[in-house]
Order: structure tokens, then C-alpha cells, then sequence
């Protein structure tokens, strides 16, 4: 069947909370199940409060991969005071609830900013791609990131990763990694080290 990009529509965003849990690995930082839907929802709202660019992939009526954007000088498509409330309410929870883990993250991603900002001006940043886990072979994220080219020719676009993701997408896609920072992320009892990655690429 053959794959439509479209908006992002609202009926779906469930489906796209499912596959930022999956794609993303959310599973490795929360445990409680009702706690990580929690999260990917504030995931989800968090990036759309920041887009310009919402791509969807649909194959008939079903949502097979996205693809949000923050391009410089272009409206926030989808912002919403419910959505904007939930992220700050979560956040804040976080910020009582689990300490040395999400914060420390940030601040790596800000400090290869800063870095890479000092050698590029980039005109936006694919704030989250991700498809759906069950669909193989179908080059989803390919198809989306070839609109957002389209769409944005031209362009010096940056993304944040880190390994516990598929960051060799980005390099089979052109994206060359420029600043990388090793963190330790301590959650609970838990501590888990990662890699953090930031990738750019003219489009």
C-alpha cells in the first residue's frame, strides 16, 4: 500500500506516544507502566508545543511514522494551553520525584549546542522521528525526512540522539556527528551511561 505524507492528525496521537515508548527505548529509564505512558505523553506534547513541522506517514488510515521539526522563523502549528499545562505540571514532577536523571541529559544536549553554535548557524532541528516499530523495510523515516528536505531545501537542520537509539540512521542518511558528551544518568537505583549525540546536516 502505498505511504501519504500528511499532518499529523489528532485521533492518532496515542499511536505516536506508542511509538516514541518503543523507538526510543523509554522503557530502559521508567519501569512502572502507567509512568512511562505518562512520560511518552509528555514526550509527545512536549515537541509538539515546539513544531513547525508535524510530518505524519499514513498508510491508508494508519499512521505508520512522524516526523516534528522546529524550523527558525515559522508559526508553532500545533500549540495548545492544555498540552503547554501538562508539560509544566510533569516537569516539575520530575523535578521533585527523580533527581540527576532528565536534567543531566538536558544540559549535555545544551552544552554540545553551544559548541556546535560556535561553528554553524542552523535554521532548525528534528525535535523527534520515529516509525512504527512493527513495519520493516518500508523506508518510513527515509520518506519523512525526504519531505522535510523538500519542504526545507536548503536548510542546516540538527538533531540530538544518544546510543541508546539508532543514531546509524542518521549517518546512513547524510547527518554527520559533531559533538558527542558521555553522561550517567541516575534514576532510582539505577544508573545508566550514555552517550549523547548531536547530528547535523544541510538539506
Amino acid at each position: 500500500m502505498k505511504i501519504e505524507i500528511k499532518e499529523l492528525a489528532c485521533k492518532d496521537y496515542n499511536k505516536a506516544i506508542d511509538f516514541a515508548i518503543k523507538g526510543m527505548h523509554f522503557n530502559r529509564y521508567v519501569d512502572n507502566k502507567l509512568t512511562l505512558r505518562l512520560y511518552g505523553r509528555y514526550f509527545l506534547y512536549l515537541e509538539l508545543e515546539r513544531a513547525s513541522q508535524a510530518l505524519a506517514a499514513y498508510m491508508g488510515d494508519r499512521l505508520v511514522g512522524i516526523l516534528m521539526a522546529d524550523i527558525k522563523n515559522e508559526p508553532k502549528m500545533h500549540a495548545s494551553f492544555w498540552r503547554k499545562f501538562y508539560v509544566k505540571m510533569f516537569k516539575f514532577i520530575m523535578s521533585v520525584v527523580v533527581k540527576g536523571g532528565p536534567d543531566i541529559y538536558d544540559e549535555a544536549n545544551k552544552e554540545m549546542f553551544n559548541e556546535y553554535s560556535k561553528k554553524a548557524k542552523p535554521d532548525g532541528e528534528i525535535c523527534f522521528l520515529a516509525a512504527d516499530p512493527t513495519i520493516q523495510g518500508k523506508g518510513i523515516g527515509t520518506l519523512l525526512l525526504g519531505e522535510l528536505g523538500r519542504r526545507e531545501k536548503g536548510k542546516l537542520i540538527y538533531l540530538y540522539t544518544d546510543d541508546n537509539c539508532t543514531y546509524q540512521f542518521y549517518e546512513h542518511k547524510g547527518f554527520e556527528r559533531l559533538e558527542e558528551k558521555e553522561i550517567k544518568m541516575e534514576l532510582g537505583e539505577k544508573t545508566l551511561p550514555l552517550t549523547c549525540l548531536l547530528y547535523s546536516k544541510q538539506f
